[in-house]
């Protein structure tokens, strides 16, 4: 048996004195996670959830979750204040004001990234943000309870809406899926969590 190198110690301390404890903000939603790090003067790759992550650059206040695998390097809620965050490549990088180096940037690699649902940018007239729609019952248009979206899948050009359709006859979850598109969607009410599709039960 041998024990890890000391200075693993050392930096797994640092980083939990260096990211603020914080408390989660009630309308947090998690939108990326860290990567590897980048350059070597503190800077991350950023791995978003979705292909529209304006809440990232909109967002100073980034608050973190510790990584759901791997080493954690860091517990509880912790908040990170964002210096930038840019385009490179395909992807996102940033830098913090607390992270300085390389080793420190690599070890927030796996966490979760969480920013208030009030630093999202207003959504254009009939474009939804995915998370809006989580959670929302769907009917069709005679009133016929068709699920409650669990996911979206994103299928080439289109959306895709992925329902919790209850339990079969043997007890089997089912799901049903039904394109997010103007040809079978009716409305979307955000607020009272509710879809209208043009969509029949046994499609």
């Amino acid at each position: 048996f041998s024990a890890p190198p000391a200075h693993n110690h050392r930096m797994s301390a640092d980083l939990n004195t260096v990211l603020e404890s914080a408390t989660l903000p009630e309308d947090a939603v998690e939108v990326a996670r860290i990567g590897e790090a980048w350059g070597v003067r503190g800077w991350f790759r950023i791995i978003p959830y979705s292909s529209l992550p304006e809440a990232l650059f909109n967002a100073r206040q980034w608050f973190l979750l510790p990584a759901e695998r791997g080493a954690r390097h860091f517990e509880g809620t912790r908040s990170l204040q964002i210096r930038q965050v840019r385009e490179h490549g395909d992807g996102l990088v940033a830098g913090a004001a607390a992270i300085m180096d390389r080793n420190a940037a690599q070890l927030l690699k796996g966490a979760r990234i969480l920013v208030p649902r009030s630093s999202f940018p207003q959504p254009e007239e009939g474009e939804y943000y995915w998370v809006d729609l989580i959670g929302c019952a769907v009917s069709n248009r005679e009133g016929v309870a068709l699920g409650t979206v669990r996911d979206l899948l994103a299928t080439g050009p289109q959306t895709t809406l992925v329902l919790d359709a209850g339990v079969d006859a043997e007890g089997k979850a089912q799901e049903r899926l039904i394109p997010f598109v103007d040809a079978f969607v009716d409305s979307v009410d955000v607020p009272g969590k509710r879809i209208v599709v043009d969509w029949q039960p046994d499609y």
